[in-house]
């Protein structure tokens, strides 16, 4: 008899998260932060230094990981004539001085306002988006408008990490191996590695590439649907290049692991699965969401932070793993003090 798989819905995501076990500041050291190692085979758990990670693999290994770069994306402005203060957040660039934003308070910016940020920098307001954003055009003389943004922008911290943003968070809200500008959220999972850490799994011929997914705002959008197949992703631009899609077949072909350092590696690279366990090259826009049941074909060990109830992410990793195993290991890192979220401790699912 075929057993039917389980139909879950979002109240099956849900967990208590008080606040205390919410990381506000990084650690120390990105790789001093705690590791938990759950086995998907067994079920054990064990608890490590995120340093021990090069223990758990060996030779011709790949790890994957996403090369996005956040850029300083929360500018603040004032309006034209009446002054009032407005906060202005960079989604994405439509064309040469075009961006689409969120603004706030958004009852106060209309069409055809005038946005100053600083000296001979401004934009104009010139159409509403569907989402209930902005559209506006930079005007600006000197420097280039990225030059513009990171010298006036402050880092794009989560909305559950109740502070303001520090010179600090330019460093620390960003991987060490960042390069592809474009993101509004960090992955993650990557900002626990060091380039000595890096040095280490090089050392022991293990592989590292980059995929690369600019991580928007979707990221932090609660699902509103207790059924999650009506559940919308937003689309988020994605590149897997020909070499890396080379190198991923082959470690497949050679039957070694295939790691993906976070959950925005996990959608790149299962969105460019083709027949069987191949991979091909593609860039463009992906809104995959991955929940349970999924056959996962490309990914065979994953690297992940602790997630919010009920977000997309926390239902990916139940569907690496199971949901009742993620929420015991939950439990467990509640137990043991583990910091979650954005600065929070890491998970290695194997």
């Amino acid at each position: 008899m075929i057993q039917k798989k389980k139909k879950y819905k979002l109240a099956d995501f849900d967990y208590a998260l008080p606040k205390k076990y919410i990381a506000q500041y990084p650690a120390k050291r990105r790789d001093g932060s705690k590791l938990m190692v759950v086995h998907r085979d067994t079920g054990d758990i064990e608890h490590k230094k995120f340093s021990n990670l090069t223990d758990y693999f060996r030779k011709n290994d790949l790890f994957m990981l996403n090369n996005t770069k956040v850029f300083p994306a929360r500018l603040f402005a004032n309006k034209d004539r009446t002054e009032a203060k407005v906060e202005v957040f960079l989604l994405r660039e439509l064309e040469n001085d075009l961006w689409e934003v969120m603004v706030k308070p958004a009852r106060k910016v209309r069409i055809g306002n005038k946005l100053m940020f600083a000296k001979n920098v401004y934009c104009d307001v010139i159409d509403n988006t569907i989402s209930g954003g902005r559209v506006v055009r930079f005007e600006y003389s000197g420097e280039d408008i990225y030059s513009i943004i990171d010298r006036i922008g402050l880092s794009p911290l989560p909305p559950y990490i109740n502070r303001e943003a520090l010179p600090s968070d330019k460093v620390r809200y960003q991987t060490v191996y960042a390069d592809r500008r474009g993101a509004v959220a960090a992955p993650t999972a990557g900002l626990h590695f060091t380039d000595s850490l890096i040095k280490k799994l090089k050392n022991k011929q293990i592989n590292i590439d980059y995929t690369t997914l600019h991580i928007g705002l979707g990221t932090f959008r609660p699902v509103q649907v207790e059924d999650l197949n009506r559940h919308q992703m937003d689309s988020e631009y994605f590149e897997l290049s020909p070499p890396t899609a080379l190198v991923i077949n082959e470690t497949k072909k050679k039957r070694r692991k295939v790691v993906a350092v976070g959950t925005s590696t996990v959608r790149s690279l299962e969105t460019v699965v083709v027949s069987g366990f191949q991979v091909t090259p593609k860039r463009g826009w992906t809104d995959k969401f991955i929940y349970p049941p999924y056959d996962f074909k490309m990914v065979d060990a994953l690297i992940t932070n602790f997630h919010q109830p009920k977000s997309t992410l926390l239902m990916m990793v139940s569907a690496f793993a199971s949901r009742k195993l993620i929420m015991h290991a939950y439990n467990e890192a509640k137990k043991k003090k583990y910091r979650f979220l954005s600065y929070g401790d890491a998970m290695l699912i194997l």
